[in-house]
C-alpha cells in the first residue's frame, strides 16, 4: 500500500469515528429530549422555580379599652453578597462602610469589619451575615445611604432579610400573661394559648431564581394567599395593671422576697383586670419568668379556712357564737402531730367567729376533727362541689391539677384532715382561691376567671367569650351572710386590722403557710391576702401572694395585706362608681329643737307638744323629717318604702334599726347616739341579703 492509500484509509477511519460520535450525540440528545424530557424539565424547574411559604401577619393583642399590648413589626437582618459590587465601587467605599458598620453596631472595630468585607470579596462569598442584630425600617433607610450599599441589591450586594418581630408597647407589663411563641411553635401565655387564631394561615407563592440568587414572585394560578391572623381583646386594664405591678414590685423589694403575684378580678364578670408575676434574679431586680397565678401550685394556708367554715356551717351544728378552747395555742393529734397558732401564748377560749378572724389553726383543726373525723369524705365533698380539686379550664394553657389526698390513698393519715382544715397538705392554684372568695362577693355564684373577651377581625367580632358559671351557689344564703360577716371581721378586728380605716370596707382573709422543702417544713413562708372591696357592694376581688419574704415581717397580715390595700386604695380613687354618696352637711342655727331631726311623726309631734314647740304636718306619712320654719317645725315625708333604702339620717338607733331591717337590710353599726351617716344612699333598691353600715354619734 502506497503512502497515498494509507493516508486515505486513515482519513476514512477518522471520519467514520467522527460520524459515529456525532450519531451517538444526536441519539443521546434525542433520548434526553424525548424519553427523559419530562424528568429533566422537572429538575430544571426545581432548580430555578420553587413554591415558597408566605408568612401570614400575626394578629394583635389589645387591652380592654383597645390599647395595643402586642403587635408584629418588620425588622431586618443585614447580609452581604461580596461578588456583586464593581471593583472600583468596592475599593472606594470599603473603608467608609466598615467605619459606619462599626459605629452603628459597636461590637467590633472598623478594621475587623473591613477584614470581613475583604475576605468575603476575595473568596467570592455570595452570602455573609454582617451582624445578627435586628434593625428596624428607619435603620434600613439610613443604611441604604451608605457607600456600596447605596448601589442597591444588584449592584451593591446588600441584603435586608425581613422578619416579623413581636413588639410590646408597654414593655414588660404583664409579660408572662401575654406570653410568646418561639420558632418551634412552643410558648406560653395568651400568645401560645391563642396561637391558632393569632397566627393566621401561611400562604404559598411561585418564585423564580434570578441573577444574584434573588427569588422573585411569579404569578401562578396555584398561588395560595396568606390569611392574616385575628386579633384578640383581653380583659386587662393597663392602668390597673400598672398599679398592681408597681405595688407588688415595691413590696418584694422591701421584703427581699423570692416570688410574688397579684391578680385583680371583676366580681360579677370574672374578668381579670390585672395580673402580675414577679421573681427575683438574685441581684435585687425582679422579672416575670413564670405565671404563678395560673400555673403554680401552692399550699393555701389560712385562706383555705373559708372552705372549712363552709363545710362546718353547711354540714354540722357549729354556730359562729359557739365557744372553742384553743388553750395556749397548741394541740397534739395522735400523740405526735402538733398544730400551733401563730399568736404567742394562744387565744384561750374564743368563739368560732373569733377563731376565724384571728386565724386559729388549733380551732379549725379541732372543729374539723370533731365534726368530720369519722367521715372525712363529707368534708372533701365540699372541696369537690366547689371545684377546687380540678383545673379551672382557663383560657391560658398550662394549668396544673390541684393536689389533694383522699381516704384510702397513699399519703392519707389521721392528721391529713386536721391539716387540711387550715390549708396544709394540699396544693391549689392562686386562681382557685381567688375564684372562691370572688364567689362570696358575687352572692354565692362562682365563675371562671376570664382573660380574653373576644377574637376579632378588624372591627368585626368573630368569637365572644361569655362569663361561665362553675357553681351556681357555693352555699346557702344563711351561710353566705355569715361568711361575709367573718371576712369583714378579719379586717375590722382580726389579723388584717392593720389595713382597716379606709373610706370603704375591705373583706378578706390573710394566709401564711410554711414552705415544704425535702419533706420538711422550713422557717420560710408563703404569705397571702385574698378578698374583695368595697365590702358593702363588691366590684373587685384580688389576691396577693408573696413567697419567702425576708426580715422580721413574715406573715400575710404585714407582707401581703398592705399590697392589697395599696391596690384597692388606688382603684377606689380612680373609680367614682364605687364611691358611696357623700353625706350632705347641714348647718343648724342655735334654736329650740337641736335634736328633732327625723323619726316617727306621732312620737315627734307628742314630744314637740310637750315642749311647747309649734309643729305642723304637711304629710300623713308615719315617718317624717323635721324642717325648721322660724320658731316652728314642719313635718316632711321621709324616704321609706318596702324594698327601698330608707333615709335614717338623724334618727335614733332604735328607729333606724327598725326601718332598715324592715327594708330587708342587714345592719352593721358603730358608735352611740343618732345616725350620722349611712353606707347606702336613700331611695335605692335593696338587694337580698345586702348590708348597710350606719355610724352613730
Amino acid at each position: 500500500m502506497n503512502i497515498k492509500q494509507s493516508i486515505l484509509l486513515r482519513v476514512r477511519v477518522a471520519f467514520l469515528f467522527v460520524l459515529l460520535f456525532a450519531l451517538a450525540v444526536v441519539a443521546r440528545i434525542a433520548h434526553v429530549q424525548v424519553i427523559e424530557g419530562e424528568k429533566w424539565a422537572a429538575m430544571g424547574e426545581q432548580i430555578s422555580f420553587d413554591y415558597k411559604k408566605v408568612k401570614a401577619t400575626r394578629g394583635n393583642i389589645y387591652s380592654d379599652n383597645g390599647s395595643l399590648l402586642a403587635t408584629s413589626l418588620p425588622f431586618y437582618k443585614v447580609a452581604f453578597d461580596a461578588t456583586l459590587p464593581k471593583e472600583d465601587v468596592f475599593r472606594k467605599g470599603v473603608d467608609s462602610l466598615a467605619r459606619l458598620l462599626a459605629s452603628f453596631y459597636k461590637d467590633k472595630t472598623w478594621l475587623d469589619y473591613k477584614r470581613t468585607l475583604l475576605d468575603a470579596r476575595e473568596s467570592g462569598r455570595q452570602y455573609i451575615i454582617l451582624n445578627r442584630k435586628q434593625i428596624d425600617y428607619q435603620d434600613k433607610k439610613m443604611m441604604l445611604t451608605w457607600p456600596i450599599f447605596r448601589e442597591g441589591r444588584l449592584k451593591g450586594g446588600v441584603i435586608f432579610e425581613k422578619m416579623d418581630v413581636r413588639y410590646r408597647p408597654f414593655s414588660n407589663l404583664s409579660r408572662r400573661t401575654i406570653g410568646f411563641v418561639n420558632e418551634n411553635e412552643k410558648g406560653a401565655g395568651l400568645e401560645y394559648s391563642f396561637n391558632q387564631q393569632l397566627g393566621g394561615k401561611d400562604g404559598y407563592a411561585y418564585y423564580q431564581k434570578i441573577a444574584g440568587g434573588i427569588w422573585k414572585p411569579v404569578f401562578d394560578a396555584n398561588n395560595v394567599k396568606a390569611v392574616n391572623g385575628l386579633d384578640i381583646q383581653t380583659t386587662l386594664d393597663i392602668n390597673l395593671q400598672d398599679v398592681a405591678e408597681t405595688a407588688l414590685h415595691k413590696a418584694m423589694a422591701q421584703h427581699r422576697a423570692d416570688d410574688g403575684l397579684v391578680v385583680v378580678m371583676e366580681v360579677q364578670t370574672g374578668e381579670v383586670k390585672a395580673i402580675s408575676n414577679l421573681s427575683s434574679d438574685g441581684n435585687g431586680n425582679f422579672y416575670e419568668k413564670f405565671n404563678f397565678a395560673t400555673g403554680g401550685l401552692f399550699e393555701p394556708g389560712s385562706t383555705f379556712k373559708l372552705v372549712t367554715m363552709i363545710a362546718l356551717l353547711e354540714d354540722s351544728n357549729v354556730d359562729l357564737a359557739d365557744s372553742i378552747d384553743t388553750g395556749k395555742g397548741e394541740t397534739i393529734f395522735y400523740k405526735k402531730y402538733r398544730v400551733r397558732d401563730h399568736e404567742e401564748g394562744g387565744l384561750g377560749k374564743i368563739t368560732v367567729r373569733e377563731a376565724f378572724e384571728h386565724s386559729s389553726n388549733v380551732a379549725m383543726a379541732k372543729l374539723v376533727d370533731k365534726n368530720f373525723g369519722v367521715r372525712p369524705q363529707r368534708y372533701l365533698d365540699h372541696v369537690e362541689r366547689l371545684k377546687l380539686n380540678k383545673p379551672l379550664g382557663l383560657q391560658i394553657t398550662g394549668e396544673p391539677t390541684p393536689k389533694f389526698n383522699y381516704p384510702g390513698q397513699k399519703g392519707w393519715s389521721g392528721i391529713s384532715l386536721p391539716w387540711m382544715a387550715y390549708g396544709y397538705g394540699i396544693e391549689i392554684t392562686p386562681l382557685h382561691t381567688l375564684s372562691l372568695y370572688n364567689a362570696v362577693a358575687n352572692s354565692g355564684k362562682m365563675i371562671k376567671p376570664v382573660f380574653v373577651k373576644s377574637v376579632n377581625q378588624a372591627d368585626r367580632v368573630k368569637e365572644r367569650f361569655r362569663t361561665e358559671v362553675m357553681v351556681s351557689k357555693i352555699c346557702s344564703e344563711r351561710t353566705l351572710n355569715k361568711l361575709k360577716l367573718l371576712l369583714e371581721g378579719v379586717v375590722e378586728s382580726g389579723t388584717a386590722k392593720n389595713i382597716k380605716g379606709t373610706h370603704y370596707r375591705i373583706a378578706g382573709k390573710t394566709g401564711t403557710a410554711q414552705i415544704l422543702e425535702n419533706g420538711q417544713y422550713t422557717k420560710k413562708y408563703i404569705t397571702s391576702f385574698v378578698g374583695y372591696f368595697p365590702a358593702h357592694n363588691p366590684k373587685y376581688s384580688a389576691m396577693v401572694l408573696i413567697k419567702n419574704p425576708r426580715g422580721w415581717q413574715q406573715y400575710g397580715s404585714n407582707v401581703a395585706a398592705p399590697v392589697f390595700k395599696e391596690i384597692a386604695d388606688n382603684i377606689y380613687a380612680r373609680d367614682l362608681n364605687i364611691h358611696l354618696a357623700m353625706e350632705k352637711k347641714t348647718y343648724r342655727e342655735p334654736g329650740l329643737f337641736p335634736v328633732i331631726r327625723a323619726g316617727n311623726q306621732e312620737e315627734l309631734t307628742m314630744l314637740c307638744n310637750e315642749l311647747g314647740i309649734s309643729n305642723h304636718s304637711k304629710s300623713e306619712e308615719s315617718w317624717v323629717r323635721a324642717v325648721k320654719n322660724g320658731d316652728a317645725v314642719n313635718w316632711k315625708a321621709n324616704t321609706v318604702g318596702n324594698g327601698i333604702v330608707p333615709d335614717v339620717m338623724g334618727m335614733t338607733f332604735r328607729d333606724a334599726l327598725y326601718l332598715l331591717e324592715q327594708a330587708g337590710l342587714m345592719v352593721w353599726y358603730e358608735g352611740t347616739g343618732r345616725v350620722q351617716s349611712q353606707s347606702l344612699a336613700p331611695g335605692g333598691r335593696v338587694s337580698k341579703g345586702e348590708r348597710v353600715y350606719i355610724k352613730l354619734g
